[in-house]
């Protein structure tokens, strides 16, 4: 079984790229009234985004309150589908503006496991800009399997359910443009449910 890991806790920089931001109020744009965005991120203490959002890497830390001020003032049900949509829009940021055309076509044209496999590895290369601390490793066998030990999004927090719709949607959303259309992610493990890292299961 071929292991792809990023160690991005040895790089300690916290860091985590604006996308964890922005398309959060993106989403919430479509499914709350502007005062319950307001009140989620002045919450979040994050007030000044909502003016002007940022264009450069955040602190980790402005990620983690954000995601918990969701659930804690839409509930479990309406925040996982914020990171839903937020995650959609994440990857379709990614498709029009960090993935070169020219790479997605070559990986359109190939069988989706080596597709999956090449994906997979860029992916890990690129954990630095999402998982801040955290530490991101792909793993190919019957299935793929991506996991985050540490994760930014439900660090601290209990949930009775999976807490990270935001990177299940942008790992779904990217899978099933680049590698099979009928490709689905499910975190099938979750720290804030007790895991030891959250885990996400790609088929298709």
């Amino acid at each position: 079984m071929a292991v792809a890991t990023m160690d991005t806790a040895s790089l300690r920089i916290g860091m985590i790229g604006p996308n964890a931001i922005t398309r959060i109020v993106e989403a919430l744009d479509r499914v709350e009234s502007p005062q319950s965005i307001r009140r989620i991120f002045r919450a979040s203490g994050l007030e000044m985004y909502l003016s002007e959002q940022p264009t450069d890497m955040v602190d980790e830390h402005e990620v983690m309150r954000l995601h918990h001020v969701l659930h804690d003032e839409l509930g479990d049900r309406r925040a996982r589908s914020v990171g839903r949509i937020a995650g959609h829009l994440t990857a379709n940021y990614l498709l029009r503006y960090r993935i070169p055309r020219p790479a997605q076509i070559v990986l359109r044209c190939c069988p989706a496991g080596l597709a999956s496999r090449a994906l997979a590895n860029a992916i890990a290369r690129n954990a630095w800009t999402f998982v801040g601390t955290g530490v991101f490793s792909a793993r190919h066998g019957r299935s793929t399997q991506f996991t985050i030990r540490d994760c930014p999004i439900c660090r601290g927090q209990r949930s009775a359910e999976p807490y990270c719709d935001f990177y299940a949607a942008t790992f779904e959303r990217l899978y099933s443009i680049l590698v099979d259309k009928r490709a689905r992610v499910t975190e099938i493990g979750c720290q804030a449910m007790g895991a030891p890292e959250c885990t996400f299961e790609i088929v298709w």
